[in-house]
């Protein structure tokens, strides 16, 4: 997707069509939609949880439908339901302790000491060090600077003021520059040779 300010009208047009019935409006909307989704909830839940929380997303959007009115994007709307989504895993999550015993192999190799390297990709720290942020500050940085959302947009996803996005994105910045340059902090580039 490109600009997401130029996608919202278009994406917004399909799915009052797919409201309305349009079944071939509904396979675009979604297919337009979809890698946003989806990039959301990976950074809000576990990354391996993201796929089935992008179909109950577009399960629970199927439903709306028919009611949504275009009073916001549909952008802006689809990621609202996501937002509530996740947040709803997140309460299943915790309300039931993991029963599991067999380690992630994945994970073990990766935290291995073997496996760390000077120069290991950025972008995996990055998203550590945005997964590490208070849930707040996370949900409006990834809305904004990831998803390339508006402060206005990300607010409505949100259900707060426009202000307090403006705030938590500033201080989810402050958090992740200073993460990066903690003493000791993974991937910290270090002067010298």
């Amino acid at each position: 997707m490109g600009d997401p300010r130029n996608d919202d009208a278009p994406t917004t047009k399909l799915a009052l069509a797919a409201g309305a019935g349009d079944r071939e409006a509904l396979a675009t909307f979604i297919r337009f939609t979809q890698r946003d989704v989806y990039r959301f909830l990976s950074h809000l839940c576990a990354r391996d949880e993201a796929e089935d929380l992008t179909q109950e997303t577009y399960l629970r959007a199927l439903r709306a439908l028919p009611s949504f009115a275009g009073r916001s994007s549909a952008r802006t709307w689809l990621l609202a339901i996501a937002r509530r989504v996740a947040a709803d895993q997140i309460r299943r999550n915790s309300a039931r302790p993991r029963t599991t015993t067999v380690e992630d192999w994945d994970a073990v190799v990766a935290a291995s000491p073997a496996q760390r390297r000077s120069g290991f990709d950025e972008g995996i720290l990055l998203r550590e060090l945005v997964a590490a942020l208070e849930d707040d500050r996370r949900d409006a940085f990834v809305l904004t600077q990831i998803l390339g959302l508006d402060y206005t947009a990300a607010a409505e996803v949100c259900g707060c003021p426009v202000g307090t996005i403006r705030s938590r994105v500033a201080r989810a910045r402050e958090d992740l520059v200073r993460a990066m340059n903690a003493p000791g902090a993974r991937g910290r580039r270090t002067a010298g040779p």
